[in-house]
């Protein structure tokens, strides 16, 4: 009972040393709001339209009547900019810099969706030492009071930087394509994704399709191999076809929704919003952007 006492009295000790040094460089990470919705787009390899997905979606949410945010976290290749034909002036880990607030890294993208670049910030992020760590939480943590939605553009593949927002957020979108290497490497990110969580909420999201009945045949042969290894099977949230418009509004760095807002491509992105608005939220989701936040800084 006594070494149970002092064990307990260690831990109280040790939380208030820790919000006493929190309190003491103002950053209260605990006081984060919860009701912001997280949503991270990932892939297995890159080339499938992940970033594609995560800003098209982001405008017909914000269409929708959502204050929408997108995070770049692809350290390879972060051009969420790019498509939204904007020019970034700094990036997440500027927030470390002494008097830089939330609002001097967030970039204006079209209609309305604000974004802030990665670039080489996020690996950087995920690297730092606990007072650092509390500095970026604190000032993330505002994006609650920005955003009802955030939208995390992860890397594609399997190191540890893109394991490391998928396991935190609580709602993950995993887009591929017909293709066997695409599907082999979805797979590989469905594995490793089980591997290390409990939780199933991971959608699928099938691109480059010609008929509906192709994404049947892909989420069917993902499916069979998923059961037979781990035992589990992944929904689908939706699909989205082969379009000539997605490569156009591409080259004129212009989410397709609103270069070609009747094109094929264009209806299935509001299709999935639709979804995601009326039912798709994953049903054990909690804690929102502060669950986030605790997760990815280790809380």
């Amino acid at each position: 009972m006594s070494d149970q006492a002092a064990r307990l009295r260690n831990l109280v000790e040790e939380r208030a040393e820790e919000e006493a040094q929190a309190r003491e460089l103002g950053e209260l990470y605990f006081n984060v709001a919860e009701s912001t919705r997280v949503i991270a787009i990932t892939s297995g390899k890159g080339g499938v339209g992940k970033t594609n997905l995560a800003v098209n979606l982001a405008v017909d949410l914000q269409k929708a009547g959502q204050r929408v945010m997108v995070i770049d976290a692809d350290i390879g290749m972060a051009n969420v900019n790019l498509l939204m034909g904007s020019v970034t002036n700094r990036s997440l880990i500027d927030l470390l810099r002494d008097g830089v607030r939330l609002e001097d890294v967030i970039e204006d993208g079209v209609a309305g969706v604000k974004y802030i670049s990665g670039v080489a910030g996020v690996e950087a992020a995920l690297s730092l030492n606990r007072a650092e760590q509390r500095k970026l939480h604190k000032k993330l943590g505002l994006c609650s009071e920005l955003a009802d939605i955030v939208i995390i553009d992860t890397g594609a593949g399997l190191n540890r930087n893109v394991i490391e927002f998928v396991l935190a957020a609580e709602e993950v979108l995993l887009i591929t394509t017909p293709e066997p290497t695409a599907l082999a490497d979805a797979y590989a990110v469905i594995k490793a994704y089980t591997k290390y969580t409990d939780r199933r909420n991971i959608k699928l999201v099938v691109n480059r399709i010609h008929e509906e009945e192709e994404c049947a045949d892909v989420v069917d042969k993902l499916n069979q191999t998923t059961q037979k290894f781990l035992g589990l099977t992944v929904d689908c949230l939706g699909y989205i076809y082969e379009d000539k418009a997605v490569r156009e509004a591409v080259h004129k760095q212009e989410p397709f929704v609103i270069a070609n807002p009747d094109s094929p491509a264009s209806r299935c992105i509001l299709a999935l919003t639709d979804t995601l608005m009326r039912g798709g939220k994953m049903n054990s989701v909690s804690k929102g952007w502060r669950g986030f936040l605790d997760r990815l800084f280790g809380y």
